[in-house]
């Protein structure tokens, strides 16, 4: 399989993975909307071991227990979400990708906090928290 890219708004932290993606998923979190200042996020979760970021502004937000947040110190872009609660895994912003077009998401989770005048017409799977 071939290599999938990304990186920050700057360029100074990039990332790939190798493989398979495990999902791709739409997150409305309170944590996550309050990270990037949108109304909902959308991620690709993949094995941890096909995975790699590199730059040296890399940066790591610990947002609450078990729960680390990469990001660029240079310009701020989200690059990665892990938490101790998904074992060998790495969620991975998806419009940080080079072809963010190839990783819609296939279904929602913590849709129980959805911001009321967020309507996004779809007809995917809502999970009320956490679905994967």
């Amino acid at each position: 399989m071939s290599e999938i890219c990304g990186h920050c708004l700057c360029g100074a932290v990039r990332f790939a993975y190798r493989g398979p993606e495990l999902w791709r998923a739409y997150c409305h979190c309170e944590s996550c909307r309050r990270q990037t200042g949108s109304p909902v996020t959308a991620f690709v979760g993949v094995a941890r071991e096909t995975a790699s970021m590199s730059g040296d502004s890399l940066g790591i937000y610990r947002s609450s227990p078990g729960v680390r947040r990469s990001f660029c110190r240079t310009c701020g872009s989200p690059i990665a979400f892990e938490a101790d609660r998904y074992p060998g895994e790495i969620h991975f912003y998806a419009a940080a990708l080079d072809d963010p077009e190839a990783a819609a998401p296939q279904f929602h989770v913590h849709d129980a906090e959805r911001l009321s005048w967020l309507s996004l017409a779809d007809d995917l799977p809502r999970h009320p928290r956490s679905g994967t």
